[in-house]
């Protein structure tokens, strides 16, 4: 291990961490559940994608939640709505990761089964823009986020053997074949800058568009791929962590990341880093999410924002920085 690793390592564990439970964080009902990832709308309320295929929208406490898209041509009200069955996702649609381009307001959809999709601010069906990369097909797609400065997103497929209903078998093989993918906006092409991943999930864009972080939820760590200066093109280790799932950049340039710590029980926990890896804060839960995995930690004026891809709602928590 090396001293930069081994610093970051005994630094994690020697922070102070908040507990917060119950009393401290509200929960929001999400419609059919599982809103493993939500992003913020310029004018107001934010999505998230559900376990019955559709991508909805929250437009706040007196107007509630309202369909916004499909990325599923066969969704049917009969055939879909409602569902929690993973193996529906072929006819329904499973999006997991959401990303928006702020200057377009076109609405970047990482859906399990139906590959890169994107949408515009007025919702509806959604364009299928990707099902394959590197002529392999796209087959769990999971993390996304968008690089403000030039357009071009990057996603990641968590796997080319595995689907989201296979989970336990892809835990279980130790399956590293995920991939980190980005799609040129001008040229409409992609490109696979990384392969053979554990467990690729969640991306975050550097302010200024310098880099992409990756992480391996089974692989545990985070690696720092470079987009441009010197080192373009080239990914680094930037840490090895417990359970790294996906990442939100703050308005600072800082990351919220997501964690599952295995000890007797999960501990789901937040991670706020900088761009070089240094831990600035963390904070586990308790109640209501105990044992289950939170798939991302979102800081959006004055509050968090706990996303999951098993519980039917969000949590929402006033937030101050340490």
């Amino acid at each position: 291990m090396s001293m930069h690793m081994l610093s970051i390592f005994i630094l994690f564990f020697s922070l102070p961490s908040t507990i917060l439970s119950a009393p401290t964080l509200k929960t929001l009902p999400v419609p059919s559940g599982g809103p493993e990832s939500i992003i913020f709308s310029p004018t107001g309320g934010f999505y998230t994608g559900v376990n019955d295929g559709r991508i909805v929208k929250y437009r706040g406490s007196k107007d509630g939640w309202v369909d916004f898209a499909y990325v599923s041509p066969t969704w049917t009200v009969k055939k879909c709505g409602g569902t929690t069955d993973p193996e529906m996702g072929s006819i329904c649609g499973r999006t997991l990761g959401l990303a928006l381009n702020y200057k377009t307001r076109e609405l970047y959809l990482a859906d399990a089964y139906h590959g890169l999709n994107v949408v515009g601010p007025k919702g509806g069906m959604a364009k299928q823009l990707l099902s394959s990369a590197a002529g392999l097909p796209l087959k769990w797609l999971d993390g996304i986020d968008v690089d403000q400065t030039t357009g071009n997103v990057y996603f990641t497929d968590v796997s080319t053997v595995y689907n989201l209903s296979q989970v336990q078998q892809h835990i279980d093989t130790g399956d590293a074949t995920g991939r980190l993918i980005e799609y040129n906006v001008k040229t409409k092409k992609e490109k696979v800058l990384l392969s053979q991943l554990k467990g690729a999930g969640g991306v975050g864009v550097a302010k200024d568009g310098s880099f992409v972080l990756l992480s391996e939820f089974t692989g545990n760590r985070i690696t720092k791929y470079w987009l441009k200066g010197p080192k373009a093109y080239t990914g680094e280790l930037l840490m090895n962590i417990s359970g790294p799932a996906n990442m939100r950049r703050t308005e600072k340039g800082e990351f919220w990341v997501a964690l599952n710590v295995p000890e007797e029980i999960n501990i789901p926990t937040a991670m706020r880093m900088d761009e070089n890896g240094k831990i600035l804060e963390k904070i586990s839960f308790g109640a209501p999410y105990n044992n289950t995995f939170i798939t991302e930690v979102q800081e959006y004026r004055g509050k968090l924002y706990i996303s999951t891809l098993y519980e039917p709602f969000t949590a929402v928590f006033k937030y101050s920085r340490h």
